[in-house]
C-alpha cells in the first residue's frame, strides 16, 4: 500500500519509499542501475544479516592489529580493552544516523551525499572514501596474502627460501595474487553472494579466535600469565597521552562504514533490522574481538618474552599441522569477508557515481582491486605508531568531516525528507551552483584543516614534522575525527540555514 507525498514521491506504509515509475531520468550522466533506489520487495536483509555482517567485518586482522597494537604500545588488557569498547560505541552512533537512509530510501552512500554536496560535488566525498577503501583494500589483501605465506611455509617449508621478485620471494607474490583474484571473484557475483558469505563466515571467524585464545593459554600454563601482564603506561599522564589519539584511531577504524554504511542498509527490511542488526554486531563483536586479542598478545608475551601482536606470526609458532591449516582457513575466511564488505563495495559505488554510463558495480570493483595493488599502501602496518597514530588518525579527521555534513543536512536540515527523483535530475533542488553545493565545500575544507591539519609524528616515526604540519592546530590533531565532525556539522548547518533565510527573504520580495 502506498501513499503519494508532498514532493512526488511514493511511499510505503511502513516508511520505506520507492520511486514511482518515470520520475527519474531513465539515463543520464547521474544514473545507472546499480545506483537507482532498491525496490522495497527487494530490501530484506534482516537483524541477523547485518548483525552477521558486522561479526564478519569485525574478526579480522587488521581489527586484532588494533587491540594487540594497543597491548604493544603500554596498555594492559583492561586499558585496551576499554579503549576499544568506547570507541565502538561511539562511532554507532553515526553509524545509525547516516544508515538511516538507506532503508527508508533504498539509496546508496554516494546518491545520498548527493543531497548534501550536489550532484556533482558527491564526487568529492565518494572519491575521498574510495581512495581509502582502496588502500584498505591493499592492506588486507597483502596481509591475507602474506598469511598464507607464512602458514603453507610452515606446513611444506622452502617457501621463505624462493628466489627474490622486487625484494619479496616469488612465492609471497603468488600467495597475494591468488588470494587478490579469490576476493574479486566473489564480490563479482554481486551483494547477495555477499550476504550469504557473511551469514557462514562470521560464527567460523570466531570459533578460529577462540582456538587461538586456547592454545596460547595451554603454552602460558592458564589464564593466569595472560590476565597480570601489568600496564607499562600506569593510569597517569602517560596513559591519557597513548589514550586520546588511540581512541580516535580506534573511531577512525570505522569511520570508513559510518558514512558508506547506506551502501549495505539500502537492502534492509526495515529500520528496526538495521539499527538492532548493527547495535547487536558492532560494538558487541569489537569489544569480544578486542578481549581476546589483548589476552592471546598478552599470552604471548608471558610465553614468548614479547608480545607478538600479529596474529598470523603467532600462529605460526606452532608446529603442528592441523592447527596451521585451520590458522589458513580462518585467515582466509576472516580476511575475505571484510575485505569484501568493507573494501570493495563502496568504492564499486564510488567509482560507480564518477562515471555511472560507463562503470557498473562490477566494474568498480574491478578498477578498486586494481589501484588498491599499485598504491602498495601495506607499509602501513610495520609498525603500530605509523598504522594507529599516523592513518588511522588521518584517514579519520577526513572521513569525520565528511559525516558531520552527511549527518547535519540529512537530520538537522531536511529532517530526513528527500526527493528520490532530484537526486539523479540535473537541474532539481539538489543542483545548487552547476551540481555543487558551495556550503559543504567549505565546511569540508575548514572542518578537515581543523581535523589534520595539526597532524605531527614523534622524530623518525612517521611522516610529519614533530609541531605538526600548522603548529597552532597540534593540540587539535589528537581528537581529529570529533573536531572534524562537529565542525562541519556545526558550519553546514549555520550556513544552510542562512542559505534558507536568504532564500525566503527574496521570494518574499
Amino acid at each position: 500500500m502506498t501513499a503519494t507525498t508532498p514532493v512526488g514521491r511514493s511511499a510505503t506504509i511502513d516508511g520505506r519509499v520507492e520511486l514511482p515509475p518515470g520520475t527519474a531520468p531513465a539515463d543520464g550522466p547521474f544514473v545507472n542501475e546499480d545506483l537507482l533506489p532498491v525496490p522495497v520487495d527487494r530490501r530484506r536483509w534482516t537483524t541477523y544479516n547485518f548483525a552477521a555482517l558486522w561479526v564478519g567485518m569485525a574478526h579480522n586482522i587488521p581489527s586484532w592489529l588494533l587491540a594487540s597494537g594497543l597491548v604493544a604500545l603500554g596498555m594492559d588488557w583492561k586499558q585496551a580493552v576499554l579503549t576499544i569498547a568506547l570507541a565502538n560505541v561511539i562511532v554507532l552512533l553515526p553509524m545509525l544516523l547516516t544508515g538511516h537512509a538507506g532503508p527508508k530510501y533504498g539509496i546508496p552512500f554516494p546518491v545520498l551525499a548527493r543531497a548534501s554536496f550536489g550532484l556533482r560535488g558527491a564526487n568529492l566525498p565518494a572519491l575521498i572514501r574510495a581512495g581509502v577503501a582502496c588502500a584498505w583494500f591493499g592492506i588486507q589483501t597483502w596481509i591475507g596474502g602474506q598469511g598464507i605465506f607464512v602458514l603453507l611455509g610452515k606446513i611444506f617449508g622452502g617457501w621463505a627460501d624462493a628466489s627474490a621478485v622486487g625484494g619479496q620471494p616469488w612465492t609471497l607474490w603468488l600467495c597475494f595474487v591468488l588470494f587478490w583474484a579469490l576476493e574479486l571473484a566473489i564480490i563479482y557475483r554481486g551483494m547477495e553472494a555477499l550476504r550469504r558469505f557473511e551469514n557462514w563466515a562470521a560464527p567460523f571467524v570466531i570459533v578460529g579466535a577462540l582456538v587461538l585464545l586456547i592454545w596460547i593459554a595451554a603454552e602460558a600454563g592458564g589464564l593466569g600469565p595472560l590476565l597480570d601482564q601489568p600496564s607499562k603506561l600506569g593510569w597517569g599522564a602517560e596513559f591519557w597521552t597513548v589514550f586520546f589519539p588511540s581512541l580516535m584511531g580506534m573511531i577512525a577504524f570505522w569511520s570508513t562504514l559510518s558514512l558508506n554504511i547506506p551502501d549495505f542498509t539500502r537492502f534492509g527490511a526495515g529500520q528496526r533490522a538495521q539499527v538492532w542488526g548493527q547495535t547487536l554486531g558492532l560494538p558487541t563483536t569489537m569489544t569480544l574481538f578486542a578481549l581476546l586479542s589483548v589476552l592471546v598478545t598478552s599470552g604471548s608475551q608471558a610465553v614468548y618474552g614479547a608480545p607478538v601482536w600479529d596474529p598470523v606470526a603467532l600462529a605460526a609458532k606452532t608446529d603442528n599441522v592441523f592447527g596451521l591449516l585451520f590458522a589458513l582457513v580462518t585467515v582466509l575466511v576472516a580476511t575475505i569477508s571484510v575485505n569484501i564488505a568493507a573494501n570493495v563495495v563502496s568504492p564499486a559505488y564510488d567509482l560507480a557515481n564518477l562515471a555511472p554510463r560507463f562503470v557498473d558495480f562490477r566494474t568498480g570493483a574491478l578498477i578498486t582491486g586494481v589501484v588498491g595493488v599499485l598504491i602498495m599502501p601495506w607499509k602501513l602496518t610495520e609498525t603500530p605508531e605509523l598504522y594507529i597514530f599516523t592513518w588511522l588518525g588521518l584517514v579519520g579527521g577526513l572521513l569525520g568531516t565528511v559525516a558531520g555534513i552527511l549527518i547535519a543536512d540529512y537530520w538537522l536540515v531536511r529532517r530526513t525528507v528527500l526527493d528520490l527523483a532530484d537526486l539523479y535530475r540535473p537541474g532539481g533542488r539538489y543542483w545548487y551552483s552547476g551540481g555543487w553545493n558551495p556550503a559543504a565545500v567549505l565546511a569540508f575544507l575548514v572542518g578537515g584543516v581543523l581535523a589534520v591539519g595539526g597532524s605531527h609524528s614523534a622524530p623518525g616515526k612517521g611522516p610529519f614534522p614533530e609541531d605538526g604540519m600548522i603548529p597552532f592546530l597540534k593540540p587539535l590533531a589528537d581528537y581529529g575525527w570529533a573536531v572534524g565532525l562537529a565542525a562541519a556539522l556545526a558550519l553546514y548547518t549555520l550556513l544552510m540555514r542562512a542559505k534558507a533565510r536568504a532564500d525566503n527573504e527574496v521570494t518574499l520580495q
